[in-house]
């Protein structure tokens, strides 16, 4: 099956790229502006003996997307889709700017939409699919300091619920995750080791292997009874 991974070249979509790929899977790594680093990752995933190619555009950008979109079709059906890219720029609302709310919102939601909605009638003819959206614990009880974080992830919980209806008579299962503390530098740099035992009741941060385990389970033939359903990785942190 071919995947595509939107986020592919940060932390956390690497891993996920590396476990769809060690799965059998050929692997689209997506990065934004930067793909130097999602050929480093197609690198990796070779180095392994998987098959990846990488590809870059801007979520948020609905034509150079859809142009992109084609591109990949051209060579088949994506049949395996990871919503992956995402941002945040935090601050209280009563300071947050229009700049900070229109971009969170616009990469998670705007986003989604852009890359999802062509996909779908070439996943559709095949009659099997499986999309996975990366939400966020904030999107599920609400974060201070995120509002707009938490309200872009929150509308993608919900997309999930909606297109999980819409697609179930196809064979095309709609799932969310939602990562709790996941590790990576600027986790490292903003919760100390103290912090975190204090607020995550298992005592330490995710690995981004963990959640791209779960990400395998979503889009193997064992979940297909599986859609519409929002699966917590936070170490009991909600």
């Amino acid at each position: 099956m071919k995947a595509l991974v939107t986020g592919g070249s940060g932390a956390l979509g690497r891993a996920m790229c590396e476990t769809l790929a060690a799965a059998g899977h050929e692997v689209w790594v997506h990065a934004n502006a930067n793909i130097e680093r999602a050929q480093e990752v197609v690198q990796r995933i070779a180095a392994a003996g998987g098959v990846a190619r990488a590809v870059a555009f801007d979520v948020t950008d609905a034509d150079a997307t859809l142009a992109a979109v084609q591109r990949m079709l051209a060579d088949g059906p994506i049949q395996i889709l990871i919503n992956n890219a995402g941002i945040h720029d935090d601050a209280p609302m009563a300071g947050m700017t229009q700049q900070q709310w229109r971009r969170v919102i616009d990469v998670s939601l705007n986003g989604f939409f852009n890359v999802t909605q062509p996909l779908l009638m070439p996943m559709i003819r095949t009659r099997w699919g499986r999309i996975v959206n990366i939400a966020s614990v904030s999107g599920v009880t609400g974060n201070r300091g995120q509002t707009n974080y938490a309200a872009a992830k929150a509308g993608l919980i919900g997309a999930t619920k909606s297109l999980s209806l819409e697609l179930a008579s196809r064979h095309i299962t709609v799932n969310a995750v939602a990562p709790g503390i996941i590790a990576s530098p600027m986790i490292e740099e903003a919760f100390p080791p103290q912090r975190i035992k204090e607020i995550v009741p298992a005592g330490r941060v995710g690995e981004p292997d963990e959640v791209a385990q779960m990400v395998a389970y979503l889009v193997s033939d064992a979940a297909a009874y599986v859609t519409g359903q929002v699966l917590s990785i936070n170490g009991g942190l909600a």
